[in-house]
């Protein structure tokens, strides 16, 4: 019973990021310059929804009309894997990858979809 207990305890305790990415052959993950460079950047994906980056730590994601509008609004913090993790107020989390596939930005979710940013 205490091994299944340790068990579950090392299971539960394992942070999020010690899972691997679904990247891609050419996927370069944001390098430190590139990730302490979001606060104050929004970006746009190709739905119209958009991930908003303030400083302080403060993040917002913002629904497209078609996607019933509205915002959810949280705190991100960069993991050790490079990863970006944020906590929304209604109690959900979630940490996402960024990488540069030749010209473009692309958000990895942990599920391993991949949703490109639009260009500025």
């Amino acid at each position: 019973m205490t091994r299944l207990f340790l068990i579950l305890v090392i299971c539960i305790s394992t942070p999020l990021w010690a899972a691997e990415w679904a990247t891609k052959p050419g996927d370069v993950p944001l390098n430190q310059q590139e990730l302490d460079a979001l606060a104050g950047q929004t970006f746009t994906f190709y739905d119209d929804g958009q991930s908003r980056y303030s400083t302080g730590g403060a993040y917002s994601y913002t629904y497209s009309e078609t996607n019933g509008g509205g915002t959810a609004f949280g705190t991100y913090r960069i993991a050790e894997d490079g990863s970006v993790c944020v906590d929304y107020r209604n109690g959900l989390s979630r940490c996402d990858l960024y990488v540069r596939s030749g010209d473009r930005l692309i958000l990895i979710n942990e599920k391993g979809e991949r949703y490109p940013v639009r260009p500025d």
